[in-house]
């Protein structure tokens, strides 16, 4: 799941939430889903992370 661009992991929560939201999913589908996202969301914050260290790296050159 590293592979995945930031966008695409975003995109990923967003379908889970719509589906969320929708009732779309049984419980079983729900847990899973919840699991997925939570997985996404920790992909997201250590992008986020790596991408801050990095601008402040560069900042601090300047």
């Amino acid at each position: 799941m590293k592979d995945i661009k930031y966008e695409e992991a975003v995109r990923q929560l967003e379908k889970i939430v719509d589906k969320m939201e929708s009732g779309e999913l049984d419980i079983d589908s729900m847990a899973a889903q919840l699991k997925k996202a939570q997985e996404l969301v920790k992909l997201c914050k250590d992008k986020l992370k790596c991408t801050d260290a990095d601008i402040q790296k560069l900042l601090e050159k300047e």
